[in-house]
């Protein structure tokens, strides 16, 4: 019988995991999204993110008997998630001021007429002329949140199908914006 929470079956049905996994999330649930909290600042992202440990610890529900520490296990899924959302947030960044140098490099003739708000729409526009399906994947990636694997159990996709998806869409916006900067460019010019 595990000492840390004595609770979990080590075979059953889903009821049996369902309340063993309710009385762990009551347990750990505070604390979780403290971890969480502090890192993200925004009570809601927290929220999505021990919500998603959750999910996994339900995903995972049949095999809690082998786990030697939940509470360790749960800590280690919360800093990966951490890290998956960081990584997102930095890229999304990233990607925002790329664009914002791009067009300020560009226009620097014109610097005051050009502001963030430009790039902003112009990533915008970049995202709604992809694919339907590659719209979605980034939508569901950047705007949502969802890991590859998240996206891909949505979709009934291959991981693989997603990355390279999110790939090309990338590639794509990136070559719209830099067209795009062009046409300013020409109307500023003339």
């Amino acid at each position: 019988m595990r000492e840390d929470f004595p609770f979990i079956p080590t075979s059953g049905n889903d009821e049996q995991y369902r309340i063993a996994i309710e009385r762990i999330c009551d347990q750990c649930r505070f604390h979780l999204y403290g971890i969480a909290l502090k890192v993200v600042k925004s009570p809601q992202t927290a929220s999505d993110i021990v919500q998603n440990v959750f999910l996994k610890l339900w995903e995972n529900r049949t095999r809690l008997s082998t786990v030697n520490n939940i509470e360790a296990w749960l800590y280690t899924i919360t800093k990966n998630e951490l890290v998956d959302f960081l990584r997102k947030t930095a890229a999304d960044n990233r990607l925002k001021n790329k664009l914002w140098e791009q067009m300020q490099a560009a226009t620097s003739a014109t610097e005051e007429l050009v502001d963030f708000r430009l790039c902003n729409h112009l990533l915008e526009k970049a995202v709604n002329r992809l694919p339907p399906q590659r719209k979605l994947i980034y939508t569901l990636n950047r705007d949502n949140g969802l890991t590859y694997r998240q996206i891909a159990e949505k979709l009934s996709l291959s991981t693989h199908t997603v990355k390279n998806h999110l790939s090309l869409a990338l590639r794509s916006i990136q070559r719209f914006v830099s067209g795009s900067l062009y046409l300013i460019l020409i109307y500023f010019a003339g």
